[in-house]
């Protein structure tokens, strides 16, 4: 809970302690909480193992990095022509022979591997962007991933934990995003909006579905030291009348630690007039 506070009353000793307490804990939580979100990074085929990203041709072809050749076909599948030395699977089956993989616009399917020289497993993630078909490979041995530190964030701060009205809208409105790969868009629905103020600055920020009774702010804001665009997902259901946005959990999409996301943008007009301090930072890219 947020609380407001007469600047100039003077504060008892038991409400002193009690706010204390309670701002103890929430940085306590969010400590826990980013350590849990670092974890996540840093698993073997997570975000930070991608290292390619191919758009595949219509010709059977031979990709670098990967074995086998690689095209598309009419309805958007992705095709592998393998033999069996080139160590690919399918589900864990191995393949010698032709494998289609259909995923659907905006999905992925991570059933394709093969095994490296040195018997590193690589997986070889299909994906469907703007009509167009791709193979993203995860590789455990990214630099970004055996390289990796941390990322940077902000202390906690208790006066960027918000309860803002949110004005839902009847129905979901569809809308197009942009991406962080040029030429690439998102088809996302905006469910409502919030206004987000500070310093005598406003801005009315759209919220997309995020699943799971949970609603996604993308947006970007002036601070110096950020990717061009965070995102902060909050708990949000129609029958709430507030959300609670504790933009301390704004975090970097994949695509600010590679060149290889494909992340949606934030929706025309989700810029913040002012620096939000609190927060991932912009991570360092791995040499």
């Amino acid at each position: 809970m947020t609380t407001t506070l007469d600047e100039n009353a003077p504060l008892d000793a038991t409400q002193d302690i009690t706010l204390d307490a309670t701002q103890d804990g929430a940085a306590s939580a969010h400590l826990a909480w980013h350590a849990e979100r670092e974890a996540a990074l840093t698993t073997e085929h997570g975000w930070l193992s991608l290292v390619a990203l191919h758009w595949l041709p219509v010709e059977p072809t031979a990709l670098p990095s990967l074995p086998g050749r690689w095209s598309v076909a009419d309805d958007g599948a992705a095709v592998v022509h393998a033999r069996a030395s080139d160590a690919i699977t399918s589900g864990g089956a191995p393949v010698d022979g032709e494998v289609r993989v259909l995923v659907e616009e905006g999905r992925s399917s991570s059933e394709l591997a093969f095994t490296a020289h040195d018997g590193t497993a690589v997986v070889v993630e299909v994906i469907r962007r703007t009509a167009r078909t791709a193979v993203r490979v995860r590789d455990p041995r990214a630099a970004a991933l055996t390289a990796f530190t941390g990322v940077p964030i902000a202390a906690f701060d208790p006066q960027w934990v918000l309860d803002v009205p949110v004005t839902w809208y009847d129905e979901p409105r569809p809308a197009v995003a942009g991406a962080a790969q040029h030429g690439l868009v998102h088809h996302v629905r905006a469910v409502g909006e919030v206004v987000l103020e500070r310093a005598g600055r406003s801005a009315t920020l759209q919220l997309t579905e995020a699943g799971d009774g949970t609603v996604a702010l993308l947006f970007s804001d002036e601070s110096p030291d950020v990717a061009p665009w965070r995102v902060l997902q909050a708990p949000g259901r129609p029958d709430d009348t507030n959300l609670r946005l504790d933009l301390n959990r704004s975090v970097n999409l994949p695509y600010a630690f590679s060149d290889f996301g494909t992340c949606p943008a934030p929706l025309a007009g989700n810029h913040v007039p002012f620096a939000v301090t609190v927060g991932e930072r912009r991570p360092e890219r791995a040499a």
